[in-house]
């Protein structure tokens, strides 16, 4: 399997400090937050939060920041993890490539066990995932087997954690 564009020994080295993390926790609580009250919350400049929030922008600390929908207010009312085993590990990219064409597939890991990819799913109905398991992701070449789960619930829905990692050093991809 290449992994050609993953380098995880070339990354440098950022130090967050405790104003990033400041930063980092308001954000992720509230992206729309506006830099003048994260300022006045840390005791800091608007420019000096700009800066840092530029920074981490491109050091790939922060990736952005997005709308969250509500799946089951668009009708998708089905959450599914699949696991998928392929025959030919090799062909993992072909496999990404395919999946990326597959709206109802909203995230997907490789990983370790054994399954190479978790892909997490949302769909109508029990019918549509069917149909999107059977007739879409079983039918992509290299694509083996797969096992599914359905979520009955889900109990915890949040972001990463960021106020208790005071000096951590945080390895990131500049891009």
């Amino acid at each position: 399997m290449s992994f050609d564009n993953i380098s995880l020994t070339s990354m440098p080295k950022y130090q967050i400090d405790q104003i990033d993390q400041k930063i980092l926790s308001f954000l992720v609580k509230n992206a729309r937050m506006p830099f003048l009250e994260i300022a006045r919350e840390c005791g800091v400049s608007g420019a000096a939060i700009h800066q840092r929030v530029k920074k981490m922008e491109n050091l790939g600390i922060i990736t952005g920041s997005r709308l969250l929908v509500k799946p089951q207010t668009l009708g998708l009312n089905v959450c599914a993890f699949v696991g998928v085993s392929l025959a030919q590990a090799n062909h993992y990219p072909s496999v990404i490539e395919a999946l990326k064409n597959i709206p109802e597939v909203v995230e997907c890991h490789f990983v370790t066990g054994k399954h190479a990819l978790m892909l997490k799913i949302y769909c109508q109905n029990h019918d549509h995932l069917m149909e999107i398991l059977i007739n879409t992701i079983q039918n992509i070449p290299s694509v083996e087997q797969t096992e599914t789960f359905i979520s009955l619930d889900q109990a915890i829905e949040r972001q990463v954690w960021v106020k208790d990692y005071p000096g951590k050093v945080s390895s990131v991809k500049k891009r």
